[in-house]
């Protein structure tokens, strides 16, 4: 089998056990289980061992602790609790820009925005969401060596990716910034209303720093729209046998066809950042739709205000980044020596 048909199908295979698992084990939160599988899975080496899960656990603890510690600030004094959020927020995207850390900068970024904005309702909630947050990642690292002996990677070593110039990481990191720092002052002022956009606005930020400004509107407002529209096929084919083998299969089917087009096994006009904004965003839509079945909410209200959120939420970083752009290059052009 070529290299990338068992990425696609490792990846969509263990992203679907994830969600199996997480929902068959009642645990809190589980349509993020598929999320944390295809953010720890992405990227085509083996998965950690049980000394890295630790290690993981151990400093995304850590990590997510840092939002408790904002809770009294926010609660108190909240001018400075904000001031320190957005300069954490900041450090996190540095961190994933300047020093090529990633999945840290954006398990730090979520510690810093959404267990601090839930934990001012209580912090017994903001402990619900840390244990939610472990346990969905366990289950995703767990299905990842269940899935690997399975579909291996090559053995071949591979480079890694070159860093940006500090000043460039720099102006990617405050423009992921100031794209998430609005959703968080939503958060703030309502949780439990506003929860879902932290992840999408994460998401967002991280698909800006890798997206030039003249084709940001097809990457970010693009994407946003089709992971709609999958949202709705998935749900209506779910609706036909609501249960959770068909809730796996249908997660399988679903991932499998987006991580062939993320991994170029069907060829698409779009790069793989695109596709990743699709999978991320179908299961934050997905998931919390199949949550409010659970807890007698409507799901279709539901639903079409997280899809307006979310295409507002891409609209503003949309225009963020046409107006960074503007001003670094005014900025530029004034600094050139006159000829």
């Amino acid at each position: 089998m070529p290299i990338a048909a068992r990425r696609v199908f490792r990846l969509s295979l263990a992203m679907s056990i994830a969600l199996a698992t997480s929902y068959g084990m009642d645990a809190n939160l589980p349509f993020i289980a598929p999320l944390f599988a295809f953010l720890l899975g992405a990227d085509p080496k083996p998965p950690m061992g049980l000394k890295g899960l630790l290690g993981l656990i151990l400093v995304l603890s850590l990590m997510l602790g840092s939002g408790l510690l904002l809770i009294p600030i926010l609660t108190y004094h909240t001018m400075t609790g904000l001031i320190i959020v957005l300069l954490g927020l900041f450090f996190a995207n540095y961190l994933s820009l300047n020093k090529g850390k990633g999945p840290v900068g954006l398990l730090l970024t979520i510690g810093i925005t959404l267990i601090s904005a839930l934990g001012v309702m209580g912090p017994s909630l903001a402990m619900m969401i840390i244990s939610a947050l472990l346990l969905n990642i366990a289950i995703a690292v767990v299905c990842q060596w269940l899935v690997y002996p399975w579909f291996p990677e090559d053995n071949v070593s591979t480079a890694p990716p070159p860093h940006s110039e500090p000043l460039q990481s720099s102006w990617l990191a405050l423009r992921a910034t100031l794209v998430v720092f609005p959703s968080y002052l939503l958060v703030l002022y309502n949780p439990t209303a506003y929860a879902p956009i932290v992840m999408k606005s994460v998401a967002l930020g991280q698909q800006a720093n890798e997206t030039a400004a003249k084709h940001a509107g097809v990457e970010l407002l693009g994407s946003t729209c089709l992971a709609a529209v999958f949202a709705m096929v998935f749900w209506f084919c779910l609706k036909l046998v609501p249960n959770l083998f068909m809730f796996w299969l249908w997660t399988l089917l679903f991932s499998g066809f987006l991580l062939a087009k993320f991994y170029g096994v069907l060829a698409s006009a779009f790069g793989p950042t695109f596709w990743q904004n699709v999978t991320v965003t179908l299961f934050i839509l997905v998931g919390p739709a199949v949550e409010d079945t659970i807890n007698g909410k409507d799901p279709y209200v539901a639903s079409a205000v997280r899809i307006a959120l979310f295409i507002g939420v891409t609209l503003y970083a949309w225009m963020m980044l046409l107006l960074l752009e503007n001003l670094r290059k005014r900025q530029a052009l004034k600094r050139q020596p006159a000829v």
